[in-house]
């Protein structure tokens, strides 16, 4: 289940809420009980490597693409 960060607009706390993501922008009460709260944005990160993916081109390697391939003057 999603984890949604929330920041408490009286106290300051930032704490989290799991939830689906159907209730995602559901407002939430913080810890304290205080109800003035907004969701922060969060960013993702993803590792790991599948099996059989293919490395990501190394900087400045000419793998193709604007800059990298050559196609900017």
């Amino acid at each position: 289940m999603p984890r949604y960060e929330f920041r408490c607009r009286s106290c300051g706390d930032t704490f989290e809420v799991s939830r689906p993501m159907a209730q995602s922008s559901d407002p939430a009460a913080c810890p304290a009980g205080h109800e003035d709260t907004v969701k922060l944005l969060s960013t993702v990160a993803v590792g790991g490597t599948s099996q059989g993916a293919a490395p990501a081109p190394a900087p400045g390697g000419g793998g193709g693409g604007c800059c990298g391939g050559g196609c900017c003057g």
